[in-house]
């Protein structure tokens, strides 16, 4: 009984207040879940937003959890978006849900000619909402009083897409949509991703989840709905189903951070387009690949969070500070003392 009630407790106390109630600013984790996705973000007010879960098993929602509460100093996550149903994005959340108290659940449902089905251990476990995402709805998220605004916009779900560009006067790079090449199609649910847009001031961050080549394009062409962005996160961990250069040209990121595995992603093309990218300022990866190709697919090892195979790896995250003004971002590898600051877009 005394179990219950402190249990009970829990759910109903406010978040400790930690960094990110304390110092004003965004806070933003990749958390190493061996090349699926787990990506928490920390608002000013403490509030959590988690993309994507990881696998199944006990490695990565002990992983995430780890990360929310002994890192962040968190209690709870309050968002929980799945992209699409593929087992390296959704599968650790039931798990995740007996280790932390999960609010709302945010996803693409179930719908029809859904390729892949997560099943009933995904569309039962506890949480205390759960709400179909739809293109240009946006997260109900806690604001500080004369602090920088955080806004979360969905830009697509299940082959659908925003009507209206997130940014006014954004313009589409008209050369690069006439450059697009098509791919074969993707039949899975990676084409159904959820993509999202986090502004936190002028900040601007980009997450598609495993959204394939051919639907990027309409992200960006003949509009372009997202505007340009500061932080991109390399879709589908650096596979070449996706990252279609359009968008790379289009969206201008500043930096990119690619949650691979050690033998999953970063392949040569995608690599390649990235360092094409002329706006790149930097590239960091979760993971070292070590493939055979590795020796001319690598970032330099200081952008590199970890460096071992799974068996052997230490499961070290990589970690984004938005300052307060949101005029500047520090992105930074504390497992190796890594840490390096970029200006935001004006």
């Amino acid at each position: 009984m005394m179990t219950r009630t402190i249990a009970l407790l829990l759910l109903t106390l406010p978040a400790i207040s930690y960094a990110g109630s304390k110092d004003g600013r965004f806070d933003i984790y990749w958390i190493d879940v061996e090349g699926g996705a787990a990506t928490l973000m920390v608002t000013p007010t403490n509030e959590s937003i988690l993309i994507d879960a990881g696998n199944p098993g006990l490695r990565d929602p002990n992983r995430i959890a780890h990360v929310a509460t002994k890192v962040a100093g968190l209690q709870r996550i309050d968002h929980l978006i799945t992209t699409h149903y593929h087992r390296d994005h959704y599968g650790g959340a039931s798990m995740l849900a007996t280790l932390l108290p999960i609010g709302t659940v945010y996803d693409n449902g179930v719908f029809d000619q859904m390729p892949d089905d997560p099943g009933k251990d995904y569309f039962e476990f506890k949480a205390a909402k759960r709400i179909v995402i739809n293109p240009s709805d946006t997260l109900p998220i806690r604001q500080v009083a004369d602090g920088q605004p955080v806004k979360l916009t969905c830009i697509a779900a299940r082959k659908t897409f925003a009507t209206q560009s997130l940014v006014e006067g954004a313009e589409t790079n008209e050369e690069a949509c006439a450059a697009h090449r098509s791919k074969d199609r993707d039949g899975s649910d990676n084409a159904n991703s959820v993509a999202t847009l986090i502004q936190f001031g002028a900040f601007r961050f980009y997450d598609a989840g495993d959204l394939t080549w051919n639907q990027e394009m309409r992200l960006v062409c003949p509009k372009n709905l997202v505007g340009e962005v500061d932080v991109y996160q390399v879709t589908h961990h650096g596979l070449d189903t996706s990252n279609n250069p359009v968008v790379l040209e289009t969206i201008k990121p500043r930096v990119a951070i690619m949650n691979n595995g050690h033998t999953k992603g970063c392949l040569p093309e995608v690599f390649a387009n990235l360092q094409a990218t002329k706006s790149l300022q930097a590239i960091y990866q979760v993971h070292k690949n070590l493939r055979p190709d590795g020796s001319v697919n690598n970032v330099a090892d200081e952008f590199i969070a970890n460096h071992k195979a799974a068996e052997e790896c230490d499961g070290n995250y990589i970690k984004l500070s938005v300052a307060p003004d949101s005029k500047s971002y520090t992105v930074s590898i504390p497992a190796s003392g890594h840490e390096k600051t970029y200006q935001t877009k004006p």
